[in-house]
């Protein structure tokens, strides 16, 4: 997976449909999640497509998420998120404000508000799990 700074270097130099294809192709990137893992307990609430994040189990307390959509370019917002977590220490990530991180993308401008609606939920859940397993 490409880190956030590699995929803003490129991001801040397209505008609107090369935004869309990037995300789109950083969707296409993520590692595929299995169709048994996507249930209602995995569904992110929130979100106007379906979203699946499912927490595998990383090696020491390292973070590391499968995570899935049914639309292409939420499953790329989703694949941002991940960007900022993924393989991180689990206290590192809780400490994060994932929001800010993403700040520079500027999604809530660049995109309508139905795509990026859930992206809140998403990150509670992802730094829930964090605290959760800083904590033991």
């Amino acid at each position: 997976m490409r880190t956030l700074d590699d995929i803003y270097d490129e991001y801040e130099f397209l505008d609107g449909d090369d935004r869309y294809r990037l995300l789109i192709e950083l969707g296409r990137e993520l590692e595929p999640m299995p169709d048994a893992l996507k249930t209602d307990a995995t569904l992110v609430r929130g979100c106007s497509a379906s979203v699946w994040v499912y927490p595998l189990e990383g090696e020491g307390d390292r973070l590391h998420f499968l995570a899935d959509s049914n639309a292409a370019i939420t499953k790329g917002i989703v694949a941002l998120v991940l960007a900022a977590v993924q393989d991180r220490p689990a206290a590192e990530v809780a400490a994060t404000d994932i929001a800010a991180t993403l700040a520079r993308f500027d999604l809530k401008n660049q995109l309508s508000s139905n795509r990026t609606q859930g992206v809140p939920n998403m990150i509670a859940l992802v730094r829930d799990h964090a605290a959760r397993i800083a904590a033991s």
